[in-house]
C-alpha cells in the first residue's frame, strides 16, 4: 500500500504543479490544432490517390497527430527534472521516506494524464471536421498515446539524469525525435513511400504505432496491426521505466 500512496503523493504534487500553470496546456494544443487545420486539409486531394490509406483525410492524419502528440509532449519532460536538479530539489528529495520508484512514476504519470487530456480534446476538435471515430477506438487510441508517453517521458527522464545539461539534452533529444517522426508515418502515410524507405520505416516502432492508431479509429480493434502497435508500445514503454527507474535510484543513493 505505501508503494501505491507515495506514487499518489508525487503525482498530486507534480500534476499540482501543472494545474497553477493552465498556459501550458494551452500552449502544447496550439500547434496540433495548427497542424489539424492548416494541414489536414491538403490530404484531402491525396485520398483518392492509390496507396492511400482508406478512412478519408481526417481518419488518416489524426492518428498520426496524436502519436507525433505523444512523441513531443513526453520528450521534453527532462527540461524540468535538470530545472530541479541544478536548483537542488532532487538532491533534498534523497531525505524524503519516498521511494525511488514513486518519484519516477508520479511524475510519468501526470505526463501521461497530460497527454491523454490534449489528445480526447484534439480528437474532439477535429470530429466537426469530419474525422470518424469507433467510440471503443476512442478509449483504445488513449491507451496508445498513454503507452507512448510513458516511454518518451521514461526515456526523457534519462537522458535528463545522465546529461544534467538543457543544451545537451535538447540537441540529442529532439536530434533522435525528427527521424521517428517522419519514418512513422505521421504527416504522410507511408504507403506513399518509395520501398526503400518502408523498408527503413521497419527499423521504426512508431510506425507500428500509427498503423495500430489508424486501424483502431475505422473501428478494426482487433486487427493484426493493432495487436501488434500495442505490443511494441507496451514493451519498449516498460523496458524504457525500468531503465528510467534505475537512472533515478542512482540518482537519488
Amino acid at each position: 500500500m505505501k508503494p501505491l500512496i507515495d506514487v499518489w503523493l508525487v503525482f498530486e504534487r507534480y500534476l499540482g504543479l501543472l494545474l497553477r500553470n493552465p498556459a501550458w496546456l494551452a500552449t502544447a494544443l496550439v500547434q496540433p490544432i495548427l497542424y489539424l487545420v492548416l494541414f489536414a486539409p491538403l490530404l484531402k486531394s491525396l485520398a483518392s490517390l492509390r496507396g492511400f490509406p482508406p478512412g478519408g483525410a481526417y481518419n488518416v492524419f489524426v492518428p498520426g497527430l496524436l502519436v507525433q502528440l505523444g512523441l513531443f509532449g513526453s520528450a521534453s519532460v527532462g527540461f524540468s527534472l535538470i530545472a530541479e536538479l541544478r536548483l537542488g530539489v532532487v538532491e533534498r528529495m534523497r531525505v524524503t521516506p519516498v521511494s525511488r520508484l514513486a518519484l519516477l512514476l508520479g511524475r510519468a504519470l501526470r505526463d501521461v494524464l497530460n497527454l491523454v487530456v490534449q489528445a480526447l480534446i484534439i480528437t474532439l476538435i477535429a470530429i466537426p471536421f469530419g474525422l470518424r471515430i469507433h467510440p471503443l477506438g476512442l478509449v483504445m487510441m488513449l491507451g496508445l498515446v498513454a503507452l507512448i508517453g510513458l516511454l518518451f517521458a521514461s526515456l526523457s527522464y534519462t537522458v535528463a539524469l545522465w546529461l544534467r545539461n538543457e543544451d545537451s539534452f535538447a540537441a540529442v533529444v529532439f536530434t533522435s525525435a525528427l527521424p521517428l517522426l517522419l519514418l512513422s508515418g505521421v504527416l504522410l502515410p507511408l504507403t506513399l513511400a518509395p520501398a526503400w524507405l518502408q523498408n527503413v520505416a521497419r527499423a521504426n516502432p512508431l510506425a507500428y504505432a500509427v498503423n495500430a492508431a489508424r486501424a483502431v479509429f475505422l473501428g478494426h480493434l482487433t486487427q493484426a496491426s493493432v495487436v501488434q502497435g500495442v505490443s511494441i508500445m507496451g514493451a519498449l514503454a516498460l523496458a524504457a521505466l525500468v531503465l528510467a527507474a534505475r537512472s533515478v535510484s542512482r540518482a537519488l543513493a
